[in-house]
């Protein structure tokens, strides 16, 4: 019998191919093959996670984690310098999951008075730690860092007692997809349970009062998904809140952001090594790597509707890196430099399924009083599934959905009525709500919105800021970038001074 010849593997295959059908090609070819230097760059990355086992790789010279620059935020993976909240009974969630247990991971700057008055609750975006300013235990600059501080015109910890969380569903210290899964203690990849806006703060609000014992914050504030949150806090808990900061959020997420994430999380997903959400390693598959090419180019996609047109006109023009090299098809522009540098520091220090859970959560984030009323049901699902012993089972086979639409049912009219009568609670309480002209991810008609939903002009306890595109060119990371026409507009608000 004749004897199988081994295997060659099918990369090593695909470089023999290529090899050959280069140098058969090149006497007859009239121009020279191009190179791919940033295809290259993924490869080379690649192998290293595989030696690495998964672990993120160093980062390369050209992609800098944690520092400083003047138009850039401060971002980057955050594995020490916080603490820990846990609890220990479970959080049902807004779409029948549960969660066993969890943890939240928090950091406090300034001192809690004897009445505990003085908390800020700082909520974050989607790509944020617990680290937003530096301390003692992690003197890293913070992605807030000229936010906070003694007598700084923001947040002033002479002043204010600041706790800052890493949500629930992220990937720095809180329970999220890449925590183990207590049912089995291998990591809950996308058995993790869709969450929601809400879930998010019922969570947070278990660490204002169990671990703090704090009965009313001062201020719930946040800026984009933490603007979602400001307000979700206010909506739930308007007893245990006296003002609320909303910057550039909404009461309920816009198809076009809906779109923009959609095409995100595809690209995100299209990525091989993403295994349907299971590319953690494990002691049966330890070889597995962590999906960077398709977070990467995620990340390049939300990183345009980040910015404003007229900042990059004025920053980067439509200058390319060398005019006196023939174009190729690899980073040529310098906005594509950019864009490939931002999206090459958050594949390297993000996980792939928090992006993913915590995105969806932004799309499914609506204040209206139809959707409290489902998710209050949905939640009761979960407790019973929960006391059943029947985790596994969906709530969809329960509730027995109705058949999937295919157009809209309800009209603007009635979504606004229902937006009112959700958003009835945050109406007794001190809002600000800013938002930003040249913010195209959540337009500034959008923060108007939450303005006429609370009242409008006729509600003296809400307040409205336009940022115009003279005062800020940042679009939506104006946030992170304007301390003036930001930072000063909150700290007035917190000190009734608007």
């Amino acid at each position: 019998m004749r004897a199988l010849r081994p295997m060659i593997p099918l990369r090593m295959v695909s470089k023999r191919l290529i090899s050959k059908t280069v140098n058969l090609r090149v006497p007859i070819s009239t121009n020279p093959a191009m190179k791919f230097p940033c295809l290259d760059r993924l490869e080379q990355i690649s192998e290293e996670l595989k030696q690495r086992n998964g672990e993120r790789a160093e980062l390369p010279d050209s992609v800098e984690s944690g520092k400083r620059g003047n138009e850039d935020p401060v971002y980057g993976n955050v594995k020490s310098g916080f603490e820990l909240f846990h609890s220990y009974e479970p959080l049902f969630l807004d779409y029948c999951g549960v969660l066993p247990n969890f943890q939240i991971a928090y950091e406090t700057w300034g001192k809690l008075n004897e009445d505990k008055s003085n908390a800020i609750l700082i909520h974050t975006g989607l790509s944020a730690s617990s680290h937003a300013h530096s301390s003692p235990l992690n003197k890293n600059p913070g992605w807030w860092e000229d936010f906070i501080g003694p007598n700084n015109k923001a947040l002033d910890t002479n002043k204010w007692f600041l706790i800052c969380t890493n949500v629930l569903g992220g990937c720095y210290g809180s329970t999220g997809p890449s925590s183990l899964d207590p049912a089995d203690n291998l990591p809950y990849a996308t058995r993790f349970p869709m969450l929601s806006v809400h879930d998010i703060i019922r969570a947070q609000n278990r660490l204002i009062k169990e671990k703090f014992g704090i009965s009313k914050l001062y201020c719930s504030l946040g800026s984009s998904l933490g603007g979602m949150q400001s307000l979700c806090y206010g909506q739930l808990f308007p007893n245990e809140v006296q003002r609320v900061v909303s910057v550039s959020g909404c009461a309920r997420s816009h198809p076009t952001s809906i779109a923009m994430r959609h095409a995100q999380r595809q690209v995100l997903m299209a990525d091989p090594n993403w295994n349907r959400g299971f590319y953690y390693n494990t002691k049966e598959f330890p070889n597995r790597i962590p999906p960077h090419v398709g977070l990467k180019l995620s990340r390049e996609i939300a990183t345009i509707s980040y910015r404003s047109g007229p900042e990059w006109e004025s920053r980067f023009g439509s200058e390319r890196i060398d005019d006196e090299k023939s174009p190729v098809l690899c980073s040529d522009f310098l906005i594509e430099s950019y864009l490939d540098h931002q999206g090459q520091k958050f594949a390297l220090e993000y996980d792939a399924n928090s992006m993913l859970y915590l995105s969806k959560a932004m799309d499914l984030f609506d204040l209206s009083q139809s959707n409290l009323n489902r998710s209050a049901m949905k939640r009761e699902h979960a407790r019973m599934l929960f006391e059943a012993n029947k985790l596994n089972t969906t709530c969809e086979e329960i509730l027995q959905p109705p058949k999937r639409k295919k157009s809209r049912t309800t009209s603007e009219d009635e979504v606004r009525k229902d937006l009112v009568e959700g958003m009835k609670s945050l109406r007794d309480l001190n809002v600000l709500i800013i938002g930003v002209k040249s913010d195209a991810l959540m337009p500034h008609w959008q923060q108007r919105g939450i303005y006429e939903v609370l009242g409008g002009d006729n509600n003296h306890k809400a307040i409205h800021i336009e940022l115009q595109e003279s005062q800020s060119l940042f679009g939506h990371d104006t946030f992170l970038l304007d301390q003036e026409n930001v930072g000063g507009n909150i700290g007035k608000f917190l000190c009734n001074d608007l």
